[in-house]
Parts: structure tokens; sequence; C-alpha cells
């Protein structure tokens, strides 16, 4: 049941990547989202609905066009924590990037994203 909670708000979240229209954004980020959620991102830590917005705009805006987002993986969730693996495409086979995102949830909403893009290399010999 808990991770069917996660796995709703997680889903939301995505969502707002692949919104039909830029201003559909925030709704579903604030259907995802505590109002102060915290985001740990590629750039550094911010905070708000409004930062993550930001973030999920820019991403809309890729150069190489609008891409899409994907869980690609099940929900892990021991207690209020979460984890899954998620892939951006953008058209016609661009660049692809790949991560795994940590959030925490409190009252079935997402107050904390850790978003690590990439791979992890191996471990120098």
């Amino acid at each position: 049941m808990q991770e069917e909670t996660a796995q709703s708000a997680i889903d939301t979240f995505i969502a707002a990547f692949n919104a039909s229209d830029d201003s559909h954004v925030t709704a579903l980020l604030s259907r995802a989202l505590t109002s102060d959620v915290v985001f740990w991102g590629p750039l550094g830590r911010s905070e708000g609905i409004e930062a993550v917005e930001r973030f999920v705009l820019d991403l809309r805006r890729h150069p190489a066009g609008a891409g899409t987002m994907t869980r690609c993986s099940a929900v892990d969730m021991p207690d209020e924590w979460a984890r899954y693996r998620w892939v951006f495409t953008t058209p016609d086979g661009g660049p692809r990037l790949a991560g795994t995102d940590v959030v925490h949830l409190r009252r079935n909403l997402i107050d904390q994203v850790i978003v690590f893009a990439g791979e992890i290399g191996p471990l120098a010999s």
C-alpha cells in the first residue's frame, strides 16, 4: 500500500515533464510535491514547487527538443524513503540520460527529491 502511494506521487511528478502544455506543469507538481519541497538537482539545492517547476520547464526546453521522461523501474520504498530509476530521451533518438531519484514522502506527497543523473562508474583499482 505504501509503495502504491509513493508510486502515484512519483508518476505524477514524472508526468509534469511530459505534460501536453507548459501550463499543466504547476498543477501536476502541486499534486505530487509539498509546497516546501527540497530539490537536490544537478545544479544544487533549491526549495519550493516554483524551483522544481523552473527545472522541469528548462528540461522541457532542451536544445534537442522536448523529450520524454519515463520511470523505468519499480518503486523501492523502505519506510518513508523511495527510489526509482528514470530515463530522459530527446526526440529522434537524440541524447539520452538515465539516473536514479531518491525521494522522501510526507503525508503522501514528496517533500525531498535527490537526483542522481548518469551512471556510477566502476570502482577504481
